[in-house]
């Protein structure tokens, strides 16, 4: 690296070198699994039995007397579709847990409640009538508002599940086009020699 006079080029390259992600082992750890979270970053033949699931979807596409070059088109669009459907499974599966979990709350108020108990469990705490704090600290969202809290809470999720859908769906796309464009081309070939 070349020295340089300018102390804010210096001071800048300096930081970028410490920030380089986490430094703990633990934090590289947690770092490495972010991806990992639901599964949606792992290839399709990393799992046995979706590799087998795709296999099976790409014979389907392909058709019985496909040539090596459709058997492999029919694969990456059958490897794109089993990708998105693992996304909106993920998403599901998300959405179902939070709104099955008749505790579930904002983590906040779980926060807030929690000190409230501390607060109440101190030798000095305040006399409460014990049907107000039960009606606190059970009180938890419902109906639409739930739904809303969720939705807000899991954004960051969601948004990384709907990221790789999106991935998954354009490349289904590509691969359904660049497999109608061989099989146009194969068909196109079949007829003229034919003629």
């Amino acid at each position: 690296m070349r020295a340089t006079n300018n102390p804010k080029i210096t001071a800048n390259r300096a930081n970028a070198r410490a920030s380089t992600g986490p430094k703990s082992t633990h934090g590289r750890m947690r770092s490495a699994r972010n991806a990992l979270r639901h599964g949606l970053s792992l290839p399709v033949y990393a799992d046995q039995a979706l590799s087998e699931e795709v296999e099976a979807l790409a014979r389907e596409i392909a058709g019985a007397d496909a040539s090596a070059e459709i058997q492999e088109l029919a694969q990456r669009i059958a490897e794109a579709q089993s990708d998105l459907r693992r996304a909106r499974d993920a998403r599901h599966q998300l959405l179902s847990q939070a709104l099955s979990d008749p505790y579930y709350d904002a983590r906040a108020n779980v926060r807030e409640k929690l000190t409230v108990i501390r607060q109440l469990l101190r030798p000095n705490a305040p006399d409460v009538p014990l049907e107000a704090v039960t009606k606190y600290l059970t009180r938890v969202p419902e109906g639409p508002q739930k739904f809303a809290l969720i939705l807000a809470q899991e954004l960051q999720q969601l948004s990384a599940m709907d990221r790789y859908e999106r991935r998954a769906l354009s490349r289904r796309k590509f691969a359904i086009r660049a497999f109608d464009l061989a099989k146009r081309r194969i068909d196109r070939t079949k007829l003229t020699i034919q003629l």
